[in-house]
C-alpha cells in the first residue's frame, strides 16, 4: 500500500480552499488521515469539494470528546449542542434513567452516558436511518434505540421514571429551511430541520407531554434559537415545568430547561 505524507498535500489544501472551505488546512489533515491510499484520498476530496459535509465524508463527528459515527441522511451533531449536555450533567449529576428524544446519531445520549457512568439509556427517532446510526453509537453504553414519533416510540415503563430527557428537536421555521447552508439543506433529513411555521411545533409536543414521563425532579432540556427562546420558555412554563433559560455566549447556544416538581 502506498504510504501517504504526514502533512496534507498542497493540492488538497488548494482544492478545499477553492471550494470555500474556511478551515482548509485542518480539513485536509483529517482527509489525509482517513484515506488508505491516494485513490481514496482523491475520492474523499471530491466529495468534500462537491459540498458534502466533512463529517459525512469522514464518517464521524467529534462531539463532547467522543468520535460519533454519522451516516448519509442522518443529522450531523453540532458542537454547540455540547452545551445542552453540560447543562444536563450539571443539573442532574446523579441521573440513572436518560432519554435522548429526536436522537439523530445518538450523540447526546452517548455523551451523557459516557459522562454519567452506568445509566439506563433510551434513544428514539422517527427516521429509520437515524435509528440505525444511533444504535451503533450507544451500543457501548448498553443503550436501546426505538423508531417512532416522539414518546410513542418509548416503552410505557419509562413513564414517571426519566431523570434526564434531552430532546434536540428540529427548530428551523419552515419558511427558513431554504435559507440554511447547503451542507444542511442538501444533505440532512428535512424531518430533523423543519420545526413548523414558527419552528416550535415539535418543542410544544415534547414539552406538553414531558411531565407525565419525567421522574420527580427530572429535567427536560431542549436547544432552541435566541429569537425563539422567550416563546419556548413560555411553552415549558405552561406545561407545568419549573423553567429557566441557559445561554452560552461562547457557543451561541440557548437551552430551555424544565424541571418536574
Amino acid at each position: 500500500m502506498t504510504s501517504l505524507p504526514s502533512l496534507p498535500p498542497a493540492d488538497v489544501v488548494t482544492a478545499l480552499r477553492a471550494a470555500g472551505c474556511v478551515f482548509a488546512e485542518d480539513e485536509a489533515e483529517l482527509l489525509v488521515a482517513a484515506a488508505r491510499d491516494p485513490r481514496e484520498l482523491a475520492a474523499l476530496v471530491t466529495r468534500r469539494v462537491a459540498g458534502e459535509p466533512l463529517e459525512l465524508v469522514l464518517g464521524w463527528a467529534e462531539f463532547h470528546g467522543l468520535r460519533v459515527t454519522v451516516a448519509p441522511g442522518v443529522f450531523v451533531p453540532r458542537r454547540r449542542t455540547e452545551f445542552l449536555v453540560e447543562q444536563a450533567l450539571a443539573g442532574a449529576p446523579g441521573a440513572s434513567v436518560v432519554v435522548d428524544l429526536c436522537c439523530g446519531s445518538g450523540a447526546v445520549g452517548a455523551a451523557l452516558a459516557a459522562s454519567l457512568g452506568p445509566v439506563e439509556l433510551h434513544c428514539a427517532d422517527i427516521d429509520p436511518a437515524a435509528v440505525r446510526c444511533a444504535a451503533r453509537n450507544v451500543a457501548a453504553a448498553g443503550g436501546r434505540v426505538y423508531e417512532g414519533d416522539l414518546y410513542a416510540a418509548l416503552p410505557e415503563r419509562l413513564r414517571g421514571r426519566i431523570d434526564v430527557l434531552a430532546a434536540n428537536v428540529p427548530y428551523v421555521p419552515t419558511g427558513e429551511v431554504p435559507l440554511l447552508p447547503a451542507e444542511a439543506r442538501d444533505h440532512e433529513p428535512l424531518v430533523a430541520l423543519d420545526g413548523g411555521t414558527d419552528g416550535l411545533d415539535v418543542l410544544r409536543r415534547v414539552a406538553d407531554a414531558a411531565p407525565g414521563w419525567l421522574a420527580p425532579g427530572g429535567l427536560l432540556l431542549i436547544e432552541t434559537s435566541e429569537r425563539q427562546a422567550p416563546r419556548a420558555v413560555d411553552v415549558f412554563t405552561r406545561a407545568g415545568l419549573a423553567t429557566r433559560l441557559a445561554v452560552s455566549e461562547e457557543w451561541y447556544a440557548h437551552v430551555v430547561i424544565g424541571a418536574r416538581g
